[in-house]
């Protein structure tokens, strides 16, 4: 089929339900599918549609009385089109009416001044003589009966999802349609602006989505990022899902210049190859009491117990895990009796916190402080991924991502009020992507307000500080946080709850959950949101050789970036350095 063949006429529909159309006789309806991005052009406007659903439809009921015989392919042919037929569900996303439109066919010429009531395929064959705005705009109304229903077409893809090589905009291919070989592009700056969330059961390739998503971001510079690397996975090779002993370049090898790589685990990332990683070490004197509090639940830890750190904070501050670890039974007894302390409860607080110990990265004094050295990074606009090796257990993923984010946190909301007090450029903070595998564990509804990542995804773009949430469970997510997620890049999900949590916020979405529900299970993804003018469905772009030549930078491993250089050394001294 070519875009130039009508597929069908709209024969009911409304508004809130979408479209209903009759397939022709002779467009089968086994060449649609749900997903499939279609274009109806009514009398004055032109509706960008995706197919919902498919169904079959007869004429008189007694031709399912008594159907006609598997052999009797004549009689089925004679029946095609007329008494049996096909038909589509179509939910209109955008629509758009050219200006001008008038001006372009004269009325002395002979032919209509609606140039859409000829017989041609629509806009595609429609070439106006005068310049036209082709603004996209929210569907408001519906196109009239018998409004005939085309393939979308080249034009039309970037018509609405623009080019890749766009100078105006920071447009990223991220996959292509199901049935064409056009590029389907996000917009990277509306995508960073927001926090934005990458989900799918396990399996589907949410790490390769991510890892996507992640190298258009460097590739356009439209943010920085700070990737905490739970599996190892985003910062110098993964393997291949499905192949156990193939290997996937990660961001270090595809932008060796951009990207810096901190490891909890030296042993580790030495062992798997990793270039040029830098050792992360945190102290007890930089855990506070919020930072144990995320913690809690993997340390088994009570309210009354959290209650006595703080009494233990407020008199030893910075000292406050050291003390308590070094104190005897006989001291927490005199501690309590001055302090009004629980005994039960301080001991309690002792027996779960000496687990710190175990862990490789964790030292009672730190020779210099690490995450101000990552945040040194981030201000000369070089990439980190944190990469925890052997220490990927969920206490240390916890508290490791809680600290750090909550410093770095600290920081940006410092520059942002500086620049929204001076209204100076250069004052203003470069925009920060944090990215959070096993999202539900910081953003469960229990915890998600006293957390420093639901306060990020709650504030937006109010302090140049986004999350991109990866995880299998979106229903664990507080509903509040998902509403406020810009971008959905969604893999197939088999959980109603998971799938209802998805379209938490989104209008129109009944029509979306069985697109979502067809999905392939591999290299399939619904994207909705922000970053994109309407939900589209992608075979998604594969991670390979010919991604590595399209997308990687081998230049920045010859030759130093001087702006980053001059970037670094006045990061220094605003941090006091």
């Amino acid at each position: 089929m070519n875009s130039g063949q009508p597929l069908g006429s709209v024969t009911q529909g409304s508004l809130t339900g979408g479209l209903e159309v009759r397939l022709h006789p002779d467009i089968s309806v086994e060449d649609m599918r749900v997903g499939k991005f279609l274009v109806v052009q009514g009398m004055r406007s032109r509706f960008f549609c995706m197919l919902t659903d498919v169904a079959l439809g007869t004429a008189n009921a007694r031709i399912i009385a008594d159907p006609p015989h598997w052999e009797d392919t004549f009689l089925r042919e004679v029946l095609a089109g007329s008494g049996t037929y096909g038909t589509i569900n179509l939910a209109p996303m955008l629509m758009f009416t050219p200006e001008e439109v008038a001006e372009s066919f004269s009325p002395t010429n002979g032919k209509s001044a609606n140039p859409f009531a000829s017989s041609m395929t629509g806009l595609a064959s429609f070439q106006p003589q005068t310049s036209t705005t082709m603004e996209l705009l929210p569907v408001k109304t519906i196109p009239s009966h018998f409004s005939q229903v085309y393939e979308a077409s080249e034009e039309d893809f970037r018509r609405v999802f623009g080019w890749e090589d766009d100078t105006q905009r920071k447009n990223f291919s991220i996959g292509k349609p199901l049935d064409m070989d056009v590029p389907v592009c996000i917009d990277l700056d509306r995508f960073v602006e927001r926090s934005n969330g990458v989900f799918g059961k396990s399996g589907t390739g949410k790490s390769f989505l991510t890892r996507l998503v992640l190298a258009g971001i460097v590739r356009k510079n439209a943010a920085v990022n700070l990737i905490f690397d739970m599996h190892s996975e985003y910062g110098w090779q993964a393997v291949c899902e499905g192949k156990q002993y193939s290997t996937v370049k990660g961001l270090k090898q595809l932008f060796p210049g951009k990207v810096e790589v901190y490891t909890l685990d030296p042993e580790s990332t030495k062992r798997r190859g990793v270039r040029d990683a830098q050792e992360l070490y945190l102290s007890y004197e930089q855990i506070e009491v919020e930072d144990v509090k995320l913690c809690s639940r993997d340390l088994g830890l009570s309210d009354a117990a959290l209650d006595n750190a703080n009494i233990l904070y407020a008199e030893y501050g910075k000292a406050w895990i050291l003390q308590l670890l070094n104190m005897t039974n006989e001291e927490i007894k005199l501690f309590c009796e001055e302090k009004r302390g629980h005994q039960g409860s301080i001991m309690s607080l002792q027996r779960k916190l000496l687990r710190l110990d175990n862990l490789k990265y964790m030292r009672a004094a730190c020779p210099q402080n690490y995450i101000n050295q990552i945040l040194r990074s981030l201000e000369a606009g070089k990439h980190v991924v944190v990469e925890f090796g052997s220490q990927s257990d969920m206490l240390s993923y916890m508290l490791v991502t809680n600290m750090i984010t909550r410093r770095i946190h600290g920081h940006y909301v410092s520059k942002a009020e500086r620049f929204l007090h001076s209204g100076n450029v250069s004052d203003r903070p470069t925009q920060l992507v944090i990215t959070i595998e096993e999202a539900h564990r910081f953003l469960d509804p229990a915890i998600v307000q006293s957390t420093i990542f639901g306060t990020i995804a709650r504030e937006m773009r109010k302090y140049f500080v986004t999350l991109l949430v990866v995880d299998q469970r979106p229903s664990g997510i507080d509903n509040e946080v998902m509403s406020q997620i810009g971008t959905r890049i969604t893999a197939l999900l088999n959980d109603e709850k998971d799938i209802d949590a998805i379209f938490t916020g989104v209008s129109g979405a009944g029509s979306l959950r069985s697109v979502l529900a067809k999905l392939d299970s591999k290299q399939q993804a619904l994207i909705l949101g922000h970053a994109v003018p309407m939900p589209v469905v992608v075979r998604t772009r594969p991670y390979d050789a010919t991604f590595y030549a399209e997308i990687g930078d081998p230049a920045w491993e010859e030759k130093p970036d001087a702006e980053l250089f001059a970037a670094a050394e006045l990061a220094k001294a605003d941090l006091g350095f």
